[in-house]
């Protein structure tokens, strides 16, 4: 199938478009290569796709290109472009926000409907629409109610899906994506920052006093999710995309420790606004309508991303 992917060069776009590449598929892969600071890790990110011969690289601005001419002989689209991080979402970046996780959304839905080949647009959406939880389960059913603007955004992106769902028939499926980890995450992601600062021997922030916890997603588990999204027969719904359990922000710390086998210098300090206390994702609808079931444990997928790290990180070593 022809398949067009927003947000191509990023940590999970990029493990995405290799998937659907080795399934034969014809990728055409579109991200902005913004900010600059971005722009060595977007192209590393991308380095085992960009020669293959079913692989077309635009690098653009996704709101000021012709997503109609871009979209028109897609059967499936990803649009996973937009700008994350709860933390950066107050104050004046939240335009940026607007920009990037609504207006772009709207920008796509617009082309979408009009795409006559169109089989499937898959939406990425964030475990944030819920708000802050309480350690119970989340299900598709539980009340949406964001704590940060990051989550609002998220949450008005699903309802515009619906919104061109219900007024012209674009035929989608929106995913809540758990706290995504695994090898090119961004250095500004937990994970990342946790196991580099423990490689560089660093001190280490934890906002909150470590006992948050996190329902954790490994990143070829979330790929298979949207490639089952992907083939979905059934349009204008929503699923849950978690991982095989749940662990404390210390929990990881001490796994981290032990891959690294010395112990990290960890400084607490108070909790930031909009941070969840706890998430919990209820999988068993996606279980059940996408044969959804995630296979690498926490301990494997820390494993894989240690690696990652350490090799990227070697010629930093003190």
């Amino acid at each position: 199938m022809n398949i067009v992917v927003t947000g191509a060069a990023g940590f999970i776009g990029s493990h995405l478009c290799e998937a659907l590449l080795s399934q034969g598929h014809l990728v055409k892969g579109i991200d902005q290569l913004q900010p600059a600071s971005a722009l060595k890790i977007k192209e590393d990110n991308l380095k085992n796709v960009l020669a293959h011969p079913n692989f077309e690289w635009q690098p653009a601005d996704l709101l000021g290109m012709d997503l109609d001419r871009e979209i028109d002989k897609a059967d499936i689209v990803f649009h996973l472009a937009g700008l994350a991080g709860v933390r950066n979402s107050w104050g004046k970046t939240f335009a940026d926000y607007l920009q990037a996780n609504i207006l772009l959304t709207q920008k796509i839905l617009e082309a979408c409907k009009q795409a006559s080949r169109l089989k499937k647009l898959v939406f990425a959406s964030s475990s944030s629409v819920y708000g802050g939880g309480g350690g119970q389960y989340n299900s598709e059913s539980s009340p949406t109610q964001p704590i940060s603007p990051y989550g609002l955004t998220k949450l008005a992106g699903e309802q515009l899906c619906y919104l061109y769902h219900k007024q012209y028939g674009v035929p989608y499926t929106a995913l809540r994506y758990f706290t995504v980890y695994g090898p090119r995450q961004r250095p500004d992601m937990g994970f990342h920052r946790f196991m580099r600062n423990a490689w560089l021997g660093q001190p280490l922030l934890i906002y909150g006093n470590g006992e948050q916890t996190r329902d954790y997603t490994y990143v070829s588990d979330l790929v298979d999710a949207n490639i089952k999204a992907m083939h979905y027969a059934k349009h204008g719904t929503v699923f849950n995309i978690g991982g095989t359990e749940t662990a404390s922000i210390n929990e990881v710390v001490q796994k981290i420790e032990r891959l690294a086998g010395k112990p990290l210098n960890i400084t607490y300090s108070p909790e930031q606004p909009g941070d969840p206390f706890a998430t919990r994702a209820d999988i068993a609808l996606a279980s059940a309508e996408l044969g959804y079931q995630p296979k690498v444990s926490l301990d494997q997928g820390l494993g894989e991303q240690w690696s990652y790290i350490t090799a990227l990180y070697e010629n930093q070593n003190p």
